[in-house]
């Protein structure tokens, strides 16, 4: 039996969907951050179960010949990037592994049968630097001076890194100006523990096609001292259009607070997925990933078979990305939001790009759908609420089930799904299949590059339709 704190040598031979390479000694099982398979390291093991462990790297006696070095220096102490160290070859082959993995084993669907569906991963030709957005804690290290990064794994300790691999260049000259700003006016970082000082994150937003760039201070705190001279500091940077603060002074996980004020420019930025433009606030969700991003809309695009006669409907819509990205090629498209501001973003979009088929609706999907649908057949009796494709783009907990129950009732011909979770789709697929649907394609798409998180889409047919 292993035992805590002992140091063992041991191969890898897999990786876990978390990113951590697996191997055994004398059979026990032991889950080693920072590995990839075919390692030999020397691991000091750090928790012990019945069944299996965790250990962390020593001293890699043996590299694989899958390892790449990372880019990032800080890169096993960020808990940003947890495959850095494996080559982005295999980095693909792990997310299509474990899309896979989930559709048998959570799904319960034919191993003959995925393979027949899925189709090739669609990866990058640069997996850095594509991040168009990036939240920045901001505190002070172990000497009280002023440093802001990213949190290691699992905590909430800082791990300063100003130049991140994944982010645009300009973001390392924006956090060396507002820690300058600081330092200068004597403004105090956040103190989690104590509930106590100002400056809690910084939110750095750049619109790839339009070159803008967005900055929101998040204050524990009303007002922004001295904020005439962080403005001047930062309005000297090429493309900034936005300078805001959001007020959060609740003590909480959530980063943003649901005040914006305005320092100097515009409330938003605005960029462009192919052919449709979209203004984007500091509470926006907006993909993190835009060359990334317009893949998947084509593909979500060639997955709705549009032909400009259909009606859609777009759950978890947001600002309308992917709504106004098939307005286009329907009829009418309706999307669902439970964010106000979304929505009213989502409306400034469609007007922005003179599409007058859109329609949006705020509210909870798990909510509107339902409702819409027994409000629609106590008002036309003998009819039913037509959709010939619904969308659906749910959180990492996928659809509500009152959610996929209403869509069954609606019956679209197609049903797209997009997913940030392949265990959550793959049990929300298995519901479908089970009253009246069949899957036709998968499709992986990496959005996140580095990182263990992997989006998928799925193409889900009405049976003998």
């Amino acid at each position: 039996m292993a035992k805590k704190n002992e140091i063992v040598t041991v191969k890898v031979t897999d990786m876990a969907i978390s990113g951590e390479g697996i191997g055994k000694v004398d059979g026990y099982t032991l889950f080693i951050k920072d590995t990839v398979i075919g390692d030999v390291a020397k691991v000091k093991i750090t928790k012990v179960k019945k069944q299996y462990g965790y250990a962390r790297l020593m001293e890699l006696l043996e590299a694989s010949s899958d390892r790449a070095t990372p880019v990032c220096s800080v890169a096993r102490q960020c808990g940003g990037c947890q495959i850095q160290a494996l080559s982005y070859e295999k980095q693909l082959e792990f997310k299509q592994k474990k899309v896979r993995g989930s559709l048998i084993r959570v799904g319960g669907f034919d191993h003959e049968f995925v393979d027949g569906v899925m189709e090739p991963i669609i990866g990058m030709e640069a997996p850095f630097h594509y991040r168009n957005k990036a939240q920045y804690p901001v505190g002070t290290d172990k000497e009280g001076n002023l440093c802001a990064g990213f949190y290691a794994g699992r905590t909430h300790q800082i791990i300063p890194n100003l130049d991140c691999a994944l982010g645009p260049e300009a973001n390392r000259t924006i956090l060396e100006k507002i820690l300058e700003f600081m330092k200068e006016y004597h403004i105090p970082a956040y103190d989690e523990a104590a509930g106590k000082g100002l400056v809690r994150h910084v939110l750095i937003r750049c619109g790839f096609a339009s070159g803008e760039i967005m900055v929101c201070l998040v204050l524990n705190g009303k007002k922004l001292p001295h904020s005439n001279a962080l403005v001047e500091a930062l309005r000297s940077i090429p493309g900034m259009e936005s300078i805001t603060y959001s007020v959060n002074r609740e003590n909480t996980n959530v980063i943003m607070g649901n005040e914006i004020c305005l320092l100097w420019g515009k409330e938003y930025i605005t960029d462009q997925i192919g052919s449709v433009k979209y203004q984007i606030s500091p509470l926006s969700f907006y993909q993190v990933n835009p060359v990334q991003t317009e893949a998947l809309y084509r593909q979500a695009l060639e997955y709705a078979r549009l032909t400009g006669q259909e009606t859609v409907w777009d759950l978890y819509c947001g600002i309308g990305t992917i709504s106004l990205f098939l307005a286009k090629n329907a009829a009418k498209v309706y999307g669902v939001e439970i964010v106000p501001q979304a929505i009213e973003d989502a409306r400034k979009n469609a007007q922005i790009n003179g599409i007058r088929n859109a329609e949006f609706f705020v509210g909870r999907a798990e909510d509107i759908l339902p409702e819409y649908y027994d409000r629609y057949e106590r008002e036309h009796p003998g009819e039913r609420v037509h959709a010939d494709v619904i969308v659906v783009d749910p959180p990492r907990k996928g659809c509500a089930q009152s959610v996929l129950d209403t869509m069954v009732k609606m019956q679209p011909e197609r049903i797209v799904y997009v997913s940030c979770d392949p265990a959550t789709l793959a049990r929300d697929l298995k519901y479908l299949c089970g009253r009246g649907y069949e899957v036709e394609k998968v499709r992986a798409v990496d959005m996140f590059p580095e990182t263990i998180h992997v989006e998928t889409i799925v193409s889900i047919q009405k049976k003998n339709s």
